[in-house]
């Protein structure tokens, strides 16, 4: 599971990036949103599935 969500975090980042060189209006500000929304989600899955280190010596 947590390679399936660092594989959609690092396409739907590098998605997001292009999308200011290949669309411009609307259509890039609607794809930048949906895709900014995706990597937000698997990021806080990665975040929330994370192991927990136990602080001692």
């Amino acid at each position: 599971m947590k390679a399936l969500l660092w594989i959609l975090l690092v396409v739907t980042v590098a998605a997001n990036v292009s999308t200011s060189f290949a669309f411009d209006g609307g259509k890039q500000v609607a794809i930048s949103v949906c895709t900014g929304t995706v990597a937000i989600a698997s990021a806080a899955g990665l975040f929330l599935m994370r192991n927990k280190r136990v602080k001692g010596s």
